[in-house]
């Protein structure tokens, strides 16, 4: 695969994926829906597609007033990239303030993701957070994706560089082919979607559920001096958590600045940052991941 015109556009492809079917959920205790996926040179479906949709199936199932605030959802099985995904959205809790709702993603009749979410009224109350880095150099500044790939024809290459709904440009230098500089366990990232995204603020928080799912193992990866062509590795997202502070839009310039705290037993902890260009926090981010590494692969 090359880049092509024929191409569906990569915001209006995510816009696709995140447009779900209703479906009929009479014999059970949960609301169906049903979105489809999207190719992957690989065949699995990518972590951060199946979190968004479990989110916006939860979303259809709350009162239009209530925001998402945070998620919290493991990874049971790899999703055949190949196939359509069933959510069944259980209504745990509707209160005052806040509401409940258990998602589970489906394929052939077995669980792939187990996500709970949690919704609240808007509220005010104290305010505070962390401040935004320094010394973060501006996104234009640094190349993109396609910048750096565009020359291989390897189709994951391919579709990293021009497939991918979000513009992802790294602070440090990127890992896709090798790692170099210092061996700190952190990653930046500038990121937002390649094209404009509808007023919706719940499909917001959604995309960037999805896009928190990109990067997140690579401090594991710079702390060891790993690139993600390294021969042999092996790699999964365990699970995934999040928490959304403040409004902000996915299609505007985002900094996302993750660490990992430790690594051990063949698993890595990264942990996220995102910040608006303006210097708000507007939602952290956390994932365990399985790292299968060579010993061979770790560049002494």
């Amino acid at each position: 695969m090359t880049a092509s015109d024929e191409r569906i556009e990569p915001t209006a492809a995510l816009l696709q994926l995140l447009d779900l079917s209703d479906a009929d959920g009479a014999n059970t205790d949960e609301e169906i829906f049903v979105g489809i996926s999207e190719p992957q040179p690989h065949g699995r479906v990518f972590g951060g597609q199946v979190l968004a949709q479990s989110i916006l199936a939860a979303v259809r199932t709350v009162d239009e007033a209530r925001q998402i605030h945070s998620m919290h959802g493991y990874f049971l099985r790899p999703g055949d990239a190949n196939a359509p995904i069933t959510f069944g959205v259980q209504k745990l809790r509707d209160g005052r303030s806040f509401s409940a709702r258990r998602t589970h993603a489906y394929q052939n009749g077995v669980p792939i993701l187990s996500m709970i979410a949690s919704f609240q009224v808007p509220a005010d109350g104290v305010d505070h957070h962390e401040p935004f880095p320094e010394g973060i150099p501006d996104p234009e500044s640094l190349p993109s994706t396609a910048d750096l790939l565009s020359e291989f024809e390897h189709p994951i290459a391919q579709q990293w560089a021009y497939e991918r709904p979000f513009d992802i440009r790294h602070v440090q230098s990127p890992l896709y082919l090798r790692a170099e500089g210092e061996r700190e366990p952190t990653n930046a990232v500038w990121m937002k979607s390649k094209g404009p995204l509808p007023d919706d603020l719940n499909l917001h928080r959604a995309a960037l559920a999805y896009a928190s799912d990109y990067t997140l193992l690579e401090p594991i990866l710079r702390r060891h001096g790993i690139a993600w062509i390294s021969p042999g590795i092996k790699f999964a997202s365990l699970d995934h958590a999040m928490w959304w502070h403040r409004p902000f839009r996915a299609d505007e310039w985002l900094l996302y600045v993750q660490n990992s705290p430790s690594a051990s037993g063949a698993r890595g902890l990264g942990v996220g940052r995102v910040f608006s260009r303006s210097g708000e926090l507007v939602a952290t981010v956390a994932q365990e991941g399985m790292m299968r590494i060579p010993v061979e692969a770790v560049d002494a």
